[in-house]
C-alpha cells in the first residue's frame, strides 16, 4: 500500500484501555456517554491479545525517521487496570521496540489511587503522569466529585504530594469552566504556590445540539464563556510574564511563543491540519480522534486493519484536512490565523459575522488572548532570534512599568492605591506595580 506524504510525520495514538470506565463522575467529563458505544455487559478491560497487537502495530506504525515513541494511557481511568497491567506494557514494548527506537510512557489520572506502590513504580519506569486538578478546595470540587457525590480535593492534592516526593515527573491538567473562569490569578497561584511547573489549560465546551440565538445558549451551563476564557488565560498570562517566564510552563504559552518564533505550534488543535492523534478502546477500535469516538469517525479495528494503514487511510487524511478546508472566510483573513488554525473542529459549531458555518465556539475568547499578548510575544521572540533567554522579557517589563509609573506620577500626581495601575496590566495600582515595589 503506497502511504501518502504525510504519514512519514509521526503517529500518536491515545490508549483507552478502560474504555469510559472511571472511579469519579466528574459532571463535564465527555467520555463518560461512550458506554453507550457497546452492548450492555461489556468487559471493560483491554485484554491481553488487544494490548499485544496494540503495542506491536504502533511501533510498526512509526515511519522510520522516528526516534521516539510516544505512549499514551488515558480513560476513563486507566489505574484501574493496576500496576501488573502496565508492567505487561513494558514487557511487550521491549519486545516488540527495534533496537534504536526510544519508547517513553504518558499516564493521565484523577490521582486518586495513587500511593507509594504506584508512584514508586512510575517513577522507576519513567512515566510523565498527566494530573487532573482544577484548582484550589472550593473550585476544584465543584464538578470533581466521585461516584457517591463525594469532594476528591483532599485525595488528589494527597497523590500530588505523593508524586513530588518520590521524584515522579508530572504536569496538570486544569479544567477551565463557567465556575473557576473569572478567578485565574487565585487557579494559578494556586498551582505554583503547590509546586506545580507544567500546566495545561483546557477549557469545557458542552454544545447543546439545540438551535439559539445566541453563543451561551448553545452550550451547558458549566461551559466556560468565550470572552471569560480570553480572560481567564489574559490572567493567567499577567501573572507568568512578570514573574515565571522560564521557570513555570503553560502549555498555550508554549504553542504562541513557537508560533510567534516561526516554528508553528505543534499541538493539534492549533495546527493548520490535525488527524495524528488518533485514539484507540479497549476492544480494539481505532477513532479519528478522542474527541470524536462515534460512530461515524471509527476507523476500523486492529484486529481486523492494521493500525498503519487506518491510521494513514484516504478516509482519516480527509479528517485531518478538512480542519483548513471548512475553515469560514472570516478565519482566512484573521491576523492570528497562523497561531489559531480555527483551533479544535470539536468547537467549530457557530456561524461567522456572515453566516458561514464553521466558526469556532471559543473565537472571541482566542482574538482577546492573542491580541493581549501580541507585544510580550513578539519580545521572547525577539530575544530568541537573538541567542537570548525569553524570560528576558520580565526584566523589560519591570523597567517598562517602572517607567511609566515615573511619568504618570510627574504629570498627573501621585498614583492612589485604588487606582488603576499606570503599567497597562489592567489591576489596581495596590496589587500592581505597588506591590512590586
Amino acid at each position: 500500500m503506497a502511504l501518502p506524504p504525510w504519514s512519514r510525520q509521526g503517529l500518536h495514538v491515545i490508549a483507552k484501555p478502560t474504555g469510559p470506565i472511571c472511579n469519579l463522575r466528574c459532571e463535564y467529563c465527555f467520555y463518560l456517554e461512550k458506554e453507550s458505544l457497546y452492548a450492555e455487559g461489556e468487559t471493560w478491560r483491554m485484554s491481553d491479545e488487544t494490548l499485544s497487537a496494540y503495542v506491536r502495530q504502533y511501533i510498526e506504525a512509526q515511519p522510520d525517521v522516528v526516534e521516539e515513541i510516544d505512549f499514551a494511557f488515558q480513560g476513563g481511568e486507566p489505574t484501574l487496570l493496576g500496576i501488573d497491567f502496565f508492567r505487561r506494557v513494558l514487557q511487550l514494548q521491549k519486545e516488540y521496540a527495534p533496537p534504536g527506537k526510544r519508547i517513553h510512557n504518558s499516564l493521565q489520572t484523577n490521582g486518586v489511587l495513587l500511593d507509594d506502590r504506584w508512584c514508586e513504580f512510575l517513577r522507576e519506569h519513567g512515566f510523565l503522569v498527566g494530573l487532573s486538578l482544577d484548582g484550589p478546595a472550593d473550585l476544584h470540587d465543584r464538578y470533581r466529585r466521585d461516584k457517591q457525590g463525594r469532594r476528591t480535593f483532599d485525595r488528589v492534592i494527597r497523590a500530588m504530594r505523593c508524586l513530588q516526593e518520590h521524584g515522579v515527573e508530572f504536569n496538570v491538567l486544569t479544567c477551565v469552566t463557567r465556575h473557576n473562569g473569572d478567578h485565574p490569578a487565585r487557579v494559578y497561584r494556586f498551582l505554583r504556590e503547590s509546586g506545580v511547573q507544567f500546566v495545561q489549560f483546557i477549557p469545557i465546551v458542552e454544545p447543546l445540539g439545540v438551535a439559539a440565538a445566541n453563543a451561551e445558549a448553545l452550550v451547558s451551563g458549566r461551559s466556560v464563556r468565550p470572552e471569560q476564557f480570553g480572560r481567564f488565560l489574559i490572567g493567567v498570562f499577567e501573572e507568568w510574564v512578570r514573574h515565571d517566564v522560564g521557570r513555570i510552563f503553560v502549555r498555550d504559552f508554549d504553542q504562541a511563543l513557537a508560533a510567534w518564533a516561526g516554528a508553528g505550534a505543534n499541538l493539534c488543535i492549533y495546527a493548520k491540519h490535525c488527524g495524528r492523534a488518533t485514539a484507540i478502546e479497549h476492544n480494539g477500535d481505532l477513532y479519528s480522534c478522542d474527541h470524536f469516538v462515534d460512530p461515524q469517525h471509527k476507523l476500523g479495528n486492529i484486529h481486523r486493519t492494521p493500525i498503519r494503514e487506518l491510521a494513514n487511510s484516504a478516509r482519516q487524511e480527509q479528517f485531518g484536512r478538512d480542519k483548513e478546508r471548512t475553515l469560514p472566510e472570516s478565519c482566512r483573513r484573521c491576523r492570528f490565523l497562523f497561531i489559531c488554525n480555527g483551533a479544535c473542529p470539536k468547537d467549530r459549531f457557530l456561524a461567522a459575522p456572515d453566516g458561514q458555518a464553521g466558526l469556532n465556539y471559543l473565537c472571541e475568547g482566542y482574538r482577546l488572548f492573542f491580541e493581549h499578548v501580541d507585544p510580550s510575544m513578539k519580545a521572547m521572540a525577539a530575544e530568541l532570534a537573538a541567542g537570548r533567554p525569553a524570560a528576558n522579557v520580565m526584566r523589560q517589563l519591570r523597567a517598562r512599568q517602572e517607567r511609566v509609573r515615573r511619568e504618570a506620577a510627574a504629570t498627573a500626581g501621585p498614583i492612589r492605591r485604588n487606582d488603576h495601575c499606570p503599567c497597562g496590566s489592567g489591576r489596581k495600582f495596590k496589587s500592581c506595580c505597588m506591590r512590586r515595589a
